[in-house]
Formats: structure tokens, sequence, C-alpha cells
């Protein structure tokens, strides 16, 4: 089994330095709330809080994007109607119109933002007039408080990760993102009672579990597929945040929120908060 392998909620403390570590679910939830509650005490009396991006690194991207906006959709050359063999492009066109996205606009998504796309489930799609994930209620309660919000990392950490990607690479997570799209609403809401059980790791195996069962795949290419993407939106940012959380831990007690899936194993932020002289203990 993984290092910390269940539960949302640590605390982490070093000679005097002390933090809160959330694992978030950036989607909405009627749950949220309870979380919430446990939490503000500790929010209350932080120094900041430190998130994934905060509003002004998200307005940061939104102007980039403005200036840029290649960065997201192809603008010169071949669609991905084009790029996609042809039984591929019909699931992702499929799929983007039950999310509310024409087929000609969802061929211009640069590869690696149509799955991000995908990522969000048709049912919570429908729902996200003014979405408030966990990440962003701790926001708005941050700036309620007058706490600062922090970002972990630079606004265009994401368009950087994945820019650096090959097409090839970019088409395979496309390909594995739709490997579980015929059931994209049993697996949400799996991953939802998973987060809030404690156990979001579970729903990562669970998705290579079903894309080894995808026809044409082998286990090899699927674990290879999987450590990409982890390294990628995993482990590789989670090794980034350390000496950030530490450089603001010398400042006083922190609350530290990010997606719940940064949290365990062996390159999860707890291990190598652990690594780095920090002693880990969950929180109720």
């Amino acid at each position: 089994e993984q290092p910390y392998a269940r539960g949302n909620l640590w605390s982490a403390r070093r000679g005097t330095e002390s933090l809160v570590l959330v694992g978030t679910y950036h989607l909405d939830d009627l749950r949220h709330p309870a979380t919430l509650k446990a939490v503000t005490p500790h929010l209350e009396k932080a120094s900041a809080l430190l998130v994934e991006a905060g509003p002004d690194e998200e307005k940061a991207l939104m102007d980039h994007v403005g200036k840029n906006p290649s960065a997201m959709f192809i603008i010169d050359g071949p669609t991905l109607l084009e790029r996609l063999p042809a039984e591929t492009w019909n699931r992702l066109s499929r799929a983007m119109a039950e999310r509310g996205v024409p087929g000609f606009m969802a061929s211009k998504f640069q590869p690696w933002y149509a799955t991000v796309v995908l990522a969000i489930p048709p049912c919570a799609v429908a729902e996200m007039t003014d979405p408030k994930g966990l990440d962003g209620l701790l926001i708005d309660a941050a700036q309620a408080d007058g706490v600062p919000v922090k970002a972990l990392e630079p606004y265009d950490t994401v368009l950087k990760l994945f820019g650096g990607l090959t097409e090839a690479d970019q088409i395979a997570m496309i390909e594995q993102s739709l490997a579980t799209e015929d059931q994209a609403e049993d697996f949400a809401a799996t991953l939802v009672e998973a987060y809030f059980r404690g156990e979001s790791r579970l729903m990562w195996e669970l998705m290579r579990d079903q894309a080894y069962a995808q026809p044409g795949m082998t286990r090899d290419q699927v674990d290879s597929d999987f450590a990409l993407m982890e390294k990628l939106l995993m482990d590789d940012r989670n090794r980034a945040w350390i000496p950030v959380i530490d450089a603001a831990a010398a400042e006083g007690p922190l609350v530290v929120a990010f997606g719940a899936l940064h949290l365990p194993g062996q390159n999860g932020v707890l291990n190598l908060l652990a690594q780095d002289g920090w002693t880990i203990t969950p929180l109720e």
C-alpha cells in the first residue's frame, strides 16, 4: 500500500512551523460545507492559504489565453478532426456534444485541452453556472477573513507541462480519457464517493483497470500512459510545491489546499514533506 493512502485532512509540524493540508475535490458537492467548517478554525489562524491557482493566477491565465489563443486552441494546421483516427474522433465529438461543445469547436481544441474537458462529467458541466469546488469555497472564506491567498505554482504551469508533450502523447491521453466515457456518470459518482471516504487513489487505479480492458490496449501501453500522466500531472508538480510550502511556512501557520490525488504515494506531497523533516498527522 502507498504511504498516506487514505484521508483528505492532515496536519504537519516541523519545529515551530505548522501546516494544515486539505485534499480537495474541484467540482461542486453538497458535502463541501462540512469540510469547510472543519478547516475554518485553522484558516482563521493562518498566515496564508496556499492553493494550486488563486484568483490572480486564474485572471493571468485568461489574459494569457486571450492574447495567445493557440495555447488552448488550434489556430493553424490540421484540426483534431483531421489528426485523430475516425473512430476516435467520432467518440470524442459525441463526448464533447454531451458537454455542450459542438464538434466544429471541439475540433479546434488543443489535444491536451480536450483531455481536460473530458475530465468533467456531462452532469457536472450542466450544473457549472457558478462552479465552487472545495478550492473555491476555501478561497472565498480566506478572502472574507482577510487571509492572503497565494499560489503553489505559476499561472502557466499546466500550459508548459502539456506544451512539452509530443502530439502522440497528447492523443494517447485523449484515448485514455475516452476509455471510460461510456460510464462517465458512473465514474463521476464513484469518484466523489471515494473522495469523501478519503480514498481518491482508488479511482486512479480503477481508471487504470478499466483502460486495461479497452480493445487494442496492452497492459504495458496502459501502464506507460498512466506513468506519463502521473509524472506530468502530479509527481513533478508535487516536488515543485515543497520549496514553495517551506518558504511560506517560515512566515507563519498555513492552510494548503490542492487536489486530493496529490496527497498519497511515494511522490505525494505528504511523503515528500515527511522526507523534508515534517511530522505528518491525520486530522479528523
